[in-house]
């Protein structure tokens, strides 16, 4: 299991549009790290942007993060995931290096920082970025240590994002951030047992039924114990010594008064 620390919101492009194919990919090779290269603008912006420009160019990205959203605009994580246009095709880097075109088998993913513009606090949106690029590798089984890029990477003569960009900015090397990555892919999936896969009304809810179970219990003991008979009652003691005699019962004391009941009953009728 792994440890869901943040939510991650659908806010889907319309489909069938220059930003968004719906064509399904064939299966999620690698994560393309970005950043957005647009100081101060948040997910939300850009995401809206994304839709109000839907039909004018073939270019997206699945995700956008900050310091507090983490929007999917395009099928990633919750549905199958689909083709977006965040690599150019004519590059051969991302070939070389994953045996496929970026944009058929990986997963773009967009940083939203704060250097002179808004109010973004970068601290906060790294965590996340960090954590949605481990959430990524855990849903599809990708070694972070190896199946990780940067946009610069796969497209040095023109692209300085994320590692040269806002990256740089927070004073991060690409080695640190997958030594993040690796850092949070571990943490969050040594989940206690008992917490698995629950949210906080579940773990709530089972906090309450356990603490009935419990109280209930402890009424069924209390009943059993007050039911248990001191002495035995002149009336049953020939029933219950003949029982003993026949090694019917080993002993005749703590028992019910139902069960003495019992016992005289079969032994009047001959049985004992």
């Amino acid at each position: 299991m792994f440890k869901m620390k943040y939510s991650i919101t659908q806010k889907y492009l319309t489909n069938k549009t220059q930003r968004r194919s719906g064509i399904l990919m064939p299966y999620v090779g690698f994560i393309v790290s970005h950043d957005t290269g647009n100081d101060g603008s948040t997910a939300s912006d850009n995401v809206n942007y994304y839709e109000s420009s839907k039909n004018e160019v073939q270019a997206s990205a699945h995700t956008f993060i900050d310091d507090k959203d983490i929007i999917e605009c395009i099928p990633a994580t919750q549905d199958k995931p689909e083709k977006a246009w965040h690599v150019l095709y004519n590059r051969s880097e991302d070939n070389e290096k994953f045996g496929d075109n970026s944009n058929d088998i990986g997963i773009g993913v967009e940083l939203c920082y704060s250097e002179e513009k808004g109010s973004i606090n970068n601290t906060e949106a790294y965590k996340r970025y960090v954590w949605y690029h481990a959430y990524l590798c855990y849903k599809f089984g990708l070694d972070p240590r190896s199946k990780i890029v940067g946009h610069n990477e796969l497209d040095p003569d023109r692209k300085t994002d994320p590692f040269m960009n806002a990256m740089k900015l927070m004073g991060i090397s690409k080695d640190r951030f997958i030594y993040d990555v690796v850092r949070e892919l571990d943490e969050c999936t040594k989940v206690k047992e008992e917490d698995e896969s629950m949210t906080k009304e579940e773990k709530q809810e089972f906090d309450e039924l356990k603490a009935v179970v419990e109280s209930q219990g402890k009424l069924i003991r209390l009943l059993q114990g007050n039911n248990k008979m001191k002495e035995i009652l002149t009336w049953v003691k020939d029933a219950v010594n003949a029982a003993v005699k026949a090694e019917l019962i080993d002993t005749p004391e703590d028992g019910s008064y139902d069960f003495y009941r019992m016992v005289t009953l079969l032994w009047r009728k001959g049985i004992v």
